[in-house]
């Protein structure tokens, strides 16, 4: 791959939030949100970042917009003929990189301000980088409202006056208002109804045709994934267990996490058999991992070398990445088709 072809790499990633206790608030230890993760994300595609709720996948779109310090490691924007890092930037100077990597968040009523006007709430980034001011300040409010399905004339209403689907328009449009190369979606669609997610995914496939964007998309929900990502990466406890094309993915799953990921999504035909993998025990502790695999206790496949080894993340096929001392011996279970 062309080192021109990526635009965002993260190298050996990590985010631990201290555990403080007693009086004087020591540290106790640390709970691992993201431990030494490293992927690409390619120029315009969409990056699906799936997993267990608590498994760090929202933690990781937080450092890649900075709304968190990481620990260690890098994120790698990459311009036209240098590499940023953004670990190592002050609050100030990651300010024109605030412009260029966006995020909209899970729940549409909460992440608005409900004292503000959807003009306000939309204009509020363009004012804040000096974009436009007055009359050409309406005007592209308005353009923005317009691009993502909603009426102009409606920018003076407060959020409360939307539905949740208009209300996440409100926010993709705002997310689009300084013209970003890279769109964070957490959890995009999981607040809103089924009837309303389809139209919420396909603006955004429309959008990033219109205006070359790249996504990562961070879900739970693998049906809605494979609709609207490229490639797709998988976590379990703070590390990248699996990466790989949607369609090879979804096929051929090499982990066994990802397998049973799979074997959980709802099939919509009343002839097929729910084959369902039910793991055993619970996610593990990030604060407290087990040794060697993290995901060994829950593993059906799991031998003595897991309890005692990490596995490495390695490249198994071109684009097919994954964390199992065994992926190459193990006949694990993909589907045949996903319907959001």
């Amino acid at each position: 791959m062309a080192d021109n072809d990526v635009l965002l790499e993260l190298n050996d990633l990590k985010m631990h939030f201290p555990i403080k206790k007693g009086f004087f608030q020591r540290v106790v230890g640390h709970v691992k949100a993201v431990d030494g993760v490293s992927f690409e994300i390619k120029r315009g595609e969409t990056l699906g970042l799936v997993g267990e709720s608590g498994c760090g996948k929202t933690t990781i779109g937080r450092c890649i917009v900075r709304a968190y310090q990481p620990t260690g490691g890098e994120i790698l924007y990459k311009q036209e003929n240098e590499a940023v890092d953004l670990v190592s930037k002050t609050e100030r100077e990651l300010i024109e990189y605030r412009r260029v990597i966006r995020m909209i968040f899970q729940d549409p009523y909460a992440s608005l301000n409900p004292r503000m006007t959807v003009f306000d709430i939309v204009a509020d980034p363009l004012r804040i980088h000096g974009i436009v001011s007055g009359k050409d300040l309406e005007k592209r409010v308005g353009s923005l409202l317009e691009q993502v399905g909603l009426h102009p004339e409606h920018m003076r209403r407060y959020p409360h006056a939307f539905s949740g689907g208009q209300r996440q328009r409100v926010s993709i449009a705002r997310a689009l208002a300084l013209d970003p190369q890279l769109v964070v979606a957490d959890e995009a669609v999981s607040a809103l109804d089924v009837s309303i997610r389809a139209q919420i995914l396909n603006l955004m496939i429309e959008l990033q045709r219109e205006l070359k964007l790249t996504y990562l998309f961070i879900s739970h929900d693998l049906s809605v994934v494979e609709y609207i990502a490229d490639r797709v990466a998988v976590m379990y406890v703070g590390q990248l267990v699996e990466l790989a094309p949607t369609d090879e993915l979804y096929r051929n799953p090499k982990h066994p996490y990802t397998e049973a990921l799979l074997s959980s999504i709802p099939v919509a035909d009343p002839r097929y058999v729910s084959d369902r993998i039910i793991l055993e025990g619970d996610v593990a502790d990030p604060a407290n991992p087990p040794s060697g695999c993290y995901f060994h206790p829950r593993c059906r496949y799991a031998q003595d070398r897991c309890k005692t080894e990490a596995p490495k993340l390695r490249t198994i096929k071109e684009g097919h990445t994954v964390a199992c001392h065994f992926a190459e011996e193990l006949d694990l279970r993909g589907i045949k088709s996903v319907t959001v």
